[in-house]
């Protein structure tokens, strides 16, 4: 299972929900995660390296326009995969699209940040003309907490024809605490709303990936 992490537009929080969907899979028990950073900012690489802890999983870089080509014969080793993909980068957006199973995209709730994602569900519908067993999915991040997320900007989203995430990941100071020590918000305060919200994401991306195993079947 390897699921890729990408939006083209800057801050949508892509590196956010990258490090906790590892971190919620790897705290499943004997389960083998890999967190693959894409990015040549290197975010992934450098929340790893505020780490004090023992890892619970290894951080690799590949920000390279052939990552497709190198990680299946990688991958194979683990369980699970997540990717954190480069902003504004598409030779490296396409990559990861084609190395990924499942398309993870994060928006913040606003028709701004919605329009801006048009080039990414670009490069996907690209990629899915060759590989119609990809899929993708919305997840709505930073939403201001007990606020709704207007219909309008669901309503945009859903046009795109991608699902969108029903499980909203919220604005929480946690995130931020938590990345600063190179943790996941699971790991820093399991019985919190960040934990909670971000397992509820990881648990619909994986019942999505066996339907669709299930169908291909």
């Amino acid at each position: 299972m390897i699921i890729g992490v990408l939006n083209q537009q800057g801050g949508a929080g892509k590196t956010t929900v990258a490090v906790n969907l590892a971190t919620v899979f790897a705290q499943a028990p004997s389960f083998r995660v890999l967190l693959v950073d894409a990015d040549p900012q290197g975010s992934a690489l450098a929340w790893s390296s505020a780490r004090e802890q023992d890892p619970l999983f290894p951080v690799v870089g590949m920000a390279k326009p052939n990552l497709h080509k190198d990680l299946p014969k990688l991958a194979r080793d683990y369980h699970a995969v997540v990717i954190d993909g480069a902003s504004r980068v598409s030779s490296l957006g396409r990559a990861v699209i084609m190395a990924s199973d499942l398309i993870v995209i994060p928006v913040q709730p606003s028709l701004d940040d919605v329009r801006a994602a048009a080039e990414t569900v670009a490069l996907i519908k690209e990629t899915q003309q060759f590989n119609e067993k990809l899929e993708a999915v919305f997840a709505i991040n930073r939403k201001i907490v007990n606020t709704a997320v207007g219909r309008d900007v669901v309503r945009a989203l859903v046009e795109f024809g991608f699902p969108v995430s029903e499980h909203a990941l919220h604005q929480r100071v946690t995130y931020a605490e938590s990345a600063a020590r190179g943790l996941g918000v699971s790991e820093q305060e399991l019985r919190s709303e960040a934990a909670r919200e971000i397992a509820r994401l990881a648990k619909f991306l994986i019942r999505r990936m066996q339907v669709n195993a299930a169908v291909a079947a």
